[in-house]
């Protein structure tokens, strides 16, 4: 999706691995999958995040949200950090990129998965990943339920948190191997979500938030 606006809702993503923000270190090498202990420290991290971004988007943004394995009290997770951005309309697009710039974001486009930018963490801050979605957009209604299941559901979490667990210890630098190993639980988890939110919308998750 180009800066002329967002259309789409991201009902096309599949449950398959799908492009994300490359995970590289100083030397621009890919980092290792890597999961840790529920850090207590990621609420507050997540609410200084968005402080600095609902300072600058303002009246732009209906929601920003912390999604991911890391907005779930207690479950390992990869140690960064996934935020939805809601727009207020699509149309406002280019100028949330002008404002995002401005705290060094870096807009990477949707990276394949319609209805969703991605941007580039600015060098230095804590780690995570910001995501701007469209008003009524599939992906940020997916996420939410099922970051709202899993903080319900702590036998599931747990075995998600285990699955996790033994994937990165089994694709320590094999990161699509790790995506493709969780894909059918969190499939199944999102299904689940999404039945006890109400309906509404596709249960298959483009895996693009889940990054832990």
């Amino acid at each position: 999706m180009m800066r002329g606006g967002l259309s789409g809702t991201g009902d096309g993503a599949s449950a398959s691995p799908s492009p994300q923000i490359p995970e590289r270190n100083d030397a621009g090498r890919a980092k290792p999958v890597v999961v840790v202990d529920y850090d207590p420290a990621w609420p507050a991290q997540f609410r200084s995040l968005r402080g600095r971004i609902s300072g600058v988007l303002r009246l732009l943004a209906s929601a920003i949200e912390h999604v991911g394995s890391t907005a779930v009290t207690g479950l390992a997770s990869k140690p960064i950090l996934d935020i939805d951005v809601l727009l207020v309309s699509g149309l406002v697009l280019p100028t949330a990129i002008d404002r995002l710039a401005t705290l060094g974001y870096t807009y990477e486009g949707d990276l394949g998965i319609p209805g969703r930018e991605a941007f580039r963490a600015p060098p230095g801050s804590v780690a995570h990943h910001l995501y701007v979605c469209p008003p009524h957009s599939s992906e940020f209604r997916r996420h939410v339920a099922l970051r709202n299941f899993l903080r319900s559901h702590p036998a599931e979490a747990q075995q998600y948190a285990d699955l996790k667990r033994a994937l990165a210890s089994r694709f320590p630098n094999d990161r699509d191997s790790y995506q493709a190993g969780k894909s059918e639980l969190v499939l199944e988890l999102t299904r689940r979500a999404i039945a006890v939110r109400g309906g509404g919308g596709s249960a298959a998750p483009s895996m693009s938030h889940e990054s832990a």
